[in-house]
């Protein structure tokens, strides 16, 4: 009975968290003069010239290219200082480790509405308006205290016996760094990079803010934009949206392992 319990609980919460899911699905494949009408609940004959106007009726491939590009760049950026940083912290023995973490955490307290007029001011004397650089560098800034912070507590459960070796056998840090930590350190990497990547995959108010052409513009920007002046293209909307979640959803079922390693491996160890 516990067990069937636990499992209708997990059924349950499965549920409730692919609703909205399912319900795009259906959205998308439903004819247009369906979409407005209820019943019947499910589609009664399925088309999918909703995707295909997704393709054909707005600049998708590129927006898609540009969020690649933003949330890869932003990724490996804080990725790269963020465990350096951890690596100062937890194994250089850094002075102030709670005061620097502290500080770090603290940045990244402010909301996003609080600070975009300043640093739209501060992208714009820069030149980097209607840049894909602009969101690189501000997604990176972001999520970065977020990369210090998970790493941090991953590298820290890393025996401090490992850099030692490493010095004593001839390496620089840096080299202990890339060559010992590293490789030893890569269900945290995986970890902490998806969760940089989501967030800029996802974000949407500096890219509105910052972006103004196609160029530049990222797929949550330019689904926002698909509604015309007399109509709401739900249709268009809901096929892009599940078009939007494909690429995490494969990035999440291939590095699922190392992703639950990364995420407990301080809860177990500490």
């Amino acid at each position: 009975m516990r067990r069937a319990a636990t499992y209708l609980g997990v059924l349950v919460v499965a549920a409730y968290c692919l609703a909205p899911l399912a319900w795009q699905l259906v959205t998308s494949v439903r004819t247009p003069a369906e979409l407005t009408t209820l019943p019947p609940l499910l589609p009664t004959r399925i088309t999918i010239e909703h995707y295909a106007a997704v393709f054909t009726g707005h600049p998708f491939p590129r927006m898609l290219l540009n969020s690649f590009v933003v949330a890869g760049g932003a990724t490996a950026i804080a990725l790269a200082f963020g465990a350096a940083a951890a690596f100062a912290l937890t194994k250089m023995r850094a002075r102030g480790f709670g005061a620097i973490l502290a500080l770090v955490l603290a940045t990244s307290m402010f909301p996003p509405i609080s600070i975009v007029s300043p640093l739209y001011l501060l992208i714009n004397a820069l030149g980097l308006r209607d840049t894909l650089a602009a969101l690189i560098l501000t997604y990176a800034g972001f999520t970065l205290p977020l990369a210090i912070w998970v790493l941090t507590s991953f590298l820290r459960e890393l025996p401090d016996e490992l850099y030692s070796a490493a010095r004593v056998d001839g390496c620089t840090p840096r080299q202990a760094l890339v060559r010992v930590i590293l490789p030893l350190a890569a269900p945290g990497l995986v970890a902490t990079g998806l969760l940089v990547f989501i967030f800029a995959w996802n974000e949407f108010l500096f890219a509105l803010t910052f972006t103004a052409t196609e160029r530049s513009r990222t797929v949550p920007v330019g689904i926002a934009l698909f509604p015309g002046l007399h109509e709401v293209p739900w249709g268009e909307i809901a096929a892009a949206s599940l078009l939007v979640t494909v690429p995490v959803f494969v990035l999440v079922l291939r590095f699922q392992r190392r992703i639950v390693e990364g995420l407990t491996a301080g809860a177990v160890k500490g």
